[in-house]
């Protein structure tokens, strides 16, 4: 066994409904062109993101999953216990998007807001209930103490 210490290079997000979620996903601001979608007869299967900061991050139907998953469990309930961070801009656009989104009907869960980490900082639902996040760049200007937990 090798001592190399893995990579993260990949999120896979196995999707109940893969138009609702390219339709959210591209309101984010993803470039996801149609070439990238792959579609058989009974629908939309499979989506590749090549992200410019070398991240891979793929949608796949839960048919998909299934086939190449043997274990892929049946759930009921929607999203997860993780979050889905992604970097914009600027704090405006932090604001800009999570308006954007919020207006078109999207479920906001945390307003944007001042993180004491220095960060603005806003929570987006998707349409699998997985929490997005929209994170600005740090301003060691505007750090604090963090929470009493």
């Amino acid at each position: 066994m090798t001592n190399q210490q893995p990579v993260l290079g990949l999120l896979d997000l196995v999707v109940r409904d893969m138009d609702a979620t390219l339709a959210f996903y591209r309101r984010l601001g993803l470039e996801i062109p149609d070439s990238a979608v792959w579609r058989t007869a009974s629908g939309a299967h499979h989506v590749n993101l090549d992200l410019p900061n070398g991240f891979h991050l793929h949608f796949d139907s839960v048919a998909l999953a299934k086939s190449f998953n043997r274990g892929w469990p049946e759930q009921a309930a929607t999203g997860t216990r993780t979050i889905i961070g992604f970097s914009v801009s600027s704090r405006e656009a932090v604001d800009d998007r999570y308006a954007d989104l919020v207006a078109t009907g999207y479920t906001g869960r945390q307003p944007p807001y001042d993180t004491f980490w220095g960060a603005r900082y806003a929570v987006i639902e998707d349409p699998d209930g997985n929490h997005v996040g929209l994170m600005s760049p740090l301003d060691p200007a505007r750090r604090s103490a963090g929470p009493a937990l």
